[in-house]
C-alpha cells in the first residue's frame, strides 16, 4: 500500500526517516559499510518509509557564507540500488529537477516500483539556478513516463508565513499529480499550522480530501547546526533560538523542542482531519545527533501512535 492511502487509512501519522547518501568520494567499501550501519540503526524503528536525500549547492538562493562546505554526495537512486540492498522497506527518493536532463529523469522514473519507491521532485533553489529541467517539467516526464509512481512535494511553513499563499502551491501541485507533501524542517509550529489551515479548508472548497502533509523534524546539537537550519531558511522562532544557543545540552534540548513540536502538530492535523506524518531527518555526521535522530524516531512511535 502506498504511502498516501497508508496515511489516510491510519488513526496515527506515518513514520519516515531521512538521510543523505555518503559523499560522492566515498569509497564503494565505505559506502556499503554506510548502508549496512543505515540498515541496522533503523531495524527496530518499524518505519513506513526510508527518505533518501538529493542535495544540491544552493548558494545561488543565499549569499551568505555556507556554514558547512557543500559536498555532492552520491545520488540517491544510485545508493539505493546499490548499496541498500538490506532495506526491505519502502524508500522515498528525492529527486533535484534541475541537475538531471529529460531524458535520465525519464530513463529513472520509469524504472522504478511504485511498490516499493516513491519519489518527491525539488524544483530549483531561486529563479537565479541554471537547471537542465524545470519542476514543471519533471512533474509531467512523471505522469507521462511513470503514472503508477507515488509522487509527492515540497511545502515550505516559511513561505505561507511571509506570503500566504503555500496552501495555493500545494493545490497546483495536486493538479500536477503530487499525491502527498514533504515540508522543510519545522521549529515554526505556528507557520505548518497555519499553512495545513489555509490548504486544509481550500480542499474543503473545491470538494476534496486533503492529502497528507508529513512534517519534516530535525535534531539541532550545535550552534552551527542552528546557523546552517537557518541559511537553509529554517525560520527559528527567538526563544527557541535562544534557548538552543545557550543551553547547557543542545542538543536534549533540541529534542524536547521537536517531541512538543510534533505533538503539537499531531493533536491539530487529528483535530482537522488532515492526513499527516513525521519525517525525522537526520544529516549530521556527528554521532550524538544521529542516535539523537534514532531515538526521536522512536519517541514518535511510541507516544504518538504513528503505527
Amino acid at each position: 500500500m502506498e504511502l498516501t492511502e497508508q496515511a489516510r487509512r491510519r488513526q496515527g501519522g506515518l513514520l519516515l526517516f531521512a538521510i543523505t547518501p555518503p559523499r560522492r568520494t566515498t569509497s564503494s567499501e565505505d559506502a556499503q559499510r554506510i548502508a549496512d550501519r543505515t540498515v541496522e540503526r533503523l531495524a527496530g524503528l518499524d518505519l513506513d518509509a526510508l527518505v533518501l536525500y538529493d542535495i544540491d549547492d544552493e548558494t545561488d538562493r543565499n549569499p551568505d557564507e555556507r556554514p558547512f562546505p557543500y559536498l555532492p554526495t552520491l545520488d540517491p537512486g544510485e545508493f539505493r540500488t546499490r548499496y541498500l540492498t538490506g532495506w526491505d522497506r519502502p524508500v522515498v527518493v528525492y529527486r533535484s529537477a534541475g541537475k538531471y536532463t529529460a531524458d535520465e529523469l525519464t530513463d529513472w522514473l520509469g524504472a522504478q516500483d511504485p511498490r516499493q519507491v516513491s519519489t518527491v521532485l525539488v524544483g530549483a533553489s531561486s529563479s537565479d539556478s541554471t537547471v537542465r529541467t524545470t519542476l514543471t517539467e519533471a512533474q509531467r516526464l512523471c505522469r507521462t513516463h511513470a503514472p503508477e509512481l507515488p509522487l509527492g512535494g515540497v511545502a515550505i511553513p516559511e513561505r505561507h508565513e511571509t506570503g500566504g499563499r503555500e496552501h495555493e502551491r500545494m493545490r497546483r501541485k495536486e493538479s500536477a499529480g503530487v499525491g502527498f507533501f514533504v515540508t522543510q524542517v519545522v521549529y515554526d509550529v505556528g507557520a505548518a499550522k497555519s499553512m495545513v489551515s489555509d490548504y486544509r479548508y481550500a480542499c474543503a472548497n473545491d470538494g476534496r480530501p486533503p492529502a497528507p502533509v508529513i512534517f519534516t523534524l530535525s535534531i539541532c546539537g550545535s550552534r552551527k547546526t542552528l546557523e546552517f537550519l537557518e541559511w537553509l531558511g529554517v525560520h527559528v522562532p527567538r526563544w527557541m533560538r535562544n534557548d538552543l544557543r545557550h543551553a547547557a545540552d543542545p542538543l536534549a534540548t533540541s529534542f524536547d523542542q521537536c517531541l512538543a513540536i510534533a505533538e503539537d502538530l499531531a493533536q491539530f492535523c487529528t483535530r482537522h482531519d488532515i492526513p499527516y506524518g513525521f519525517n525525522v531527518e537526520s544529516v549530521s555526521i556527528r554521532r550524538a545527533e544521529i542516535e539523537a535522530s534514532v531515538r526521536l524516531a522512536a519517541h514518535l512511535r511510541d507516544r504518538l501512535g504513528t503505527r
